[in-house]
């Protein structure tokens, strides 16, 4: 029998499975009230079949809150609390809020006061200097956690989350970097952790001895000088002895140099943190961060690494999760692939929150199910790619009969350019979602099928289909550059994509997000791989240092140049940042605000925007990246002669995966 689904138990609460949704910041709730949104969206994660929700955060006060978050410090918000938690219990999930205060984190700009911390140090964060609390605004402090923890429990919750992760308040308390405080919440880490003790002391007190605690920690701040795994496992075992019920472990603070969640992080990667604080404790531990399949969980439970499995955005991705897996059918799951546009992305752009794979994620209250049909259309889709794909299932779904034309051999599109680079292979996963949906929905897709202007027409007119969309993408730019004779210039989609090499010193033309990309391909080779870093590391053949040079310095030299002011400027803020230091750990050489005059055969000719100097840049190979076009021929050519006639996706306009895939769904449920 599964693990991962037979039923658990956490202090008092029964649940039906060890599978969690772990809380994520959506932006469902702007005056801290809970809506229609909110409840429908966790409505659908509950009928998905997961065991607990963790709703989060949910605001003890206005000072340490954040955009669009539930709130609990006043009892107005107990109704609509309750109207949650009724709709999650009718679909056999159980629902806990998780208890937030940002600290430092918070952002005056939000709640229109100075954020509060331990200690007034500047946050790298919001780049605001908080006020240091006072021991009185302590107690009014912990006191807000208490009164939030009893209006949870009279909206009918079965717990509370208490968040000591992340960098949030509790994490300030506990950090020697953030706790310079000279009384008795400062000091050693034991007398650090007393206001993350006393918050779970008067939560207790306020619920009652069954009512289960869980506390959300940090297994590793992963931020120099900052708490470890270490720190973590004696702040656990004194969480377990304040009698708190269970532990959910995640990693670092918003801060932290190290990626977590972004798709470059291997699938449960930190599970071994979990299993660090498990063998202090004798509590239940939730393991959690990229643990995005069910066969993943249940490997990480049999091999008794934690004893519950926590997951948020793989059930953004499918709230449908745990039923799929459960009856035998993962591989119909719609996979979470980490790319963080519509979660992370949008949180930080102050958005509510969606999903690139799922365009119905937080979207449940206004479009229900999508309805059959009354009159069954035969659509002819033009590209195999993801607006293509997305655009067949949905109308599948709604009972028509489609037939693809894909001029290549492979379904895709650009999500195989998407993909290339290292630590981006889970783009590929989503390809291969669509078009195992659309095969089981009946879409017909034939390969290596070119479509002409008369070809379609022909189709159209002899009644082979009534519909046609165009789903066509878009082709790399070639800009109005002088190219000298012999010069070896190259397009980055064919390097990406493994048509074309490039000599070892190489210049990429374009610093956006498909010359990163290209970069850190390029970067890559020549680098030792992880099998023989695994034996070399078990052996101490090497010194750290060495394996490091090792796993970075490559076979070529590598320059990225770019007109802007910035690289990567068009990559979303929660993965440009780690790709950045991926280019300056495989030492790319980056030269923002540099206009290419001229491509020669032994360089290229460059000028600084920073003095006007012009100096020719040495290489064997330029690889261009400076954009893309619409393919929009097709439409042109045909808008005036076929009355259903519709264009989606890249073909419109070249944008994110995001963007055409939710056009895409939105065109086919038309």
């Amino acid at each position: 029998m599964s693990i991962l689904f037979s039923p658990a138990q956490i202090g008092t609460l029964q649940l039906r499975n060890h599978l969690v949704m772990t809380p994520m910041h959506l932006g469902y709730s702007p005056q801290g009230e809970v809506t229609d949104q909110l409840i429908e969206f966790y409505r659908a994660r509950a009928r998905g079949g997961v065991g607990l929700i963790v709703v989060g955060g949910c605001g003890i006060d206005r000072i340490g809150n954040a955009f669009g978050m539930t709130q609990l410090d006043e009892d107005r918000f107990i109704p609509g609390l309750r109207r949650l938690v009724d709709a999650v219990h009718a679909e056999g999930a159980k629902i806990v809020p998780q208890l937030y205060q940002a600290g430092r984190y918070a952002h005056s700009v939000l709640t229109g006061q100075p954020a509060v911390a331990p200690s007034p140090i500047p946050s790298k964060l919001t780049r605001e200097t908080p006020v240091e609390l006072t021991e009185e605004k302590i107690k009014e402090v912990i006191a807000s956690f208490a009164g939030a923890a009893k209006r949870a429990q009279s909206a009918g919750f079965d717990g509370v989350e208490i968040i000591a992760s992340a960098g949030y308040l509790i994490s300030q308390f506990l950090s020697p970097l953030t706790n310079h405080r000279t009384d008795r919440y400062g000091g050693d880490l034991q007398e650090r952790m007393t206001f993350g003790l006393e918050v779970v002391g008067a939560v207790r007190e306020a619920v009652g001895p069954e009512f289960p605690i869980i506390v959300r920690v940090a297994g590793n701040d992963f931020v120099p000088g900052s708490n470890t795994n270490t720190e973590s496992r004696a702040f656990c075992q004194a969480l377990e002895k304040a009698g708190v019920n269970a532990l959910n472990v995640t990693g670092g603070w918003h801060e932290t140099q190290v990626p977590q969640l972004t798709m470059n992080v291997p699938p449960g990667a930190y599970a071994y943190l979990a299993h660090g604080i498990k063998t202090a404790v004798s509590i239940p531990v939730i393991a959690c961060n990229r643990i995005n399949t069910p066969e993943l969980a249940e490997g990480i439970l049999e091999e008794g690494l934690a004893d519950f499995i926590g997951m948020a955005r793989p059930l953004l991705a499918d709230p449908e999760l745990p039923n799929k897996a459960m009856s035998g059918q993962s591989g119909r799951i719609r996979p979470c692939i980490g790319c963080n546009q519509g979660c992370l992305d949008y949180v930080f752009r102050l958005k509510p929150v969606s999903c690139l794979v799922n365009a119905e994620a937080g979207r449940e209250a206004e479009l229900g199910p999508i309805r059959q049909a009354a009159e069954t259309q035969q659509i002819l889709v033009i590209g195999a790619g993801a607006a293509g794909m997305e655009f067949a299932r949905v109308a599948a779904l709604g009972g028509h009969e489609v037939t693809i034309w894909e001029e290549s051999g492979q379904t895709g599109g650009q999500l195989a350019l998407a993909a290339a680079p290292p630590g981006r292979q889970d783009f590929l996963y989503f390809a291969d979602y669509l078009a195992n949906a659309c095969r089981e929905l009946g879409v017909r897709i034939q390969y290596n099928t070119k479509a002409a202007p008369d070809k379609i027409l022909a189709a159209v007119q002899n009644g082979q289909f009534n519909r046609v969309v165009l789903a066509t993408g878009a082709q790399p730019i070639t800009p109005p550059i002088k190219i000298e004779a012999g010069a070896e210039v190259l397009q980055a989609w064919d390097v990406l994509l493994g048509r074309k090499k490039t000599g070892r010193n190489v210049i990429i033309v374009g610093g956006g997000a498909v010359g990163v990309d290209t970069a850190l391909l390029l970067a890559e080779a020549g680098t030792m791989d992880s099998q023989t870093l695994r034996f070399l590391m078990l052996q101490q053949a090497e010194t750290d240092q060495e394996l490091h040079r090792l796993l970075t310095q490559g076979t070529k030299t590598i320059t990225v140049l770019e007109m802007a002011k910035e690289i990567g400027r068009d990559i979303g803020p929660s993965t440009r940042w780690s790709m950045l230091a991926d280019l300056k750990r495989y030492k790319v050489n980056c030269l923002s605000k540099h206009t290419v005059l001229e491509i020669r055969s032994d360089g290229v000719l460059v000028e600084s925007a920073n003095d006007g100097v012009q100096k020719v840049i040495p290489s064997d190979t330029v690889v261009l990246a400076v954009g893309s076009c619409s393919r929009n021929e097709l439409y042109q050519a045909l808008q005036d002669k076929i009355e259903n006639l519709s264009i989606i996706g890249d073909a419109v306009k070249p944008r994110k995966v995001l963007d055409a895939v939710h056009e895409a769904y939105a065109e086919g449920r038309k």
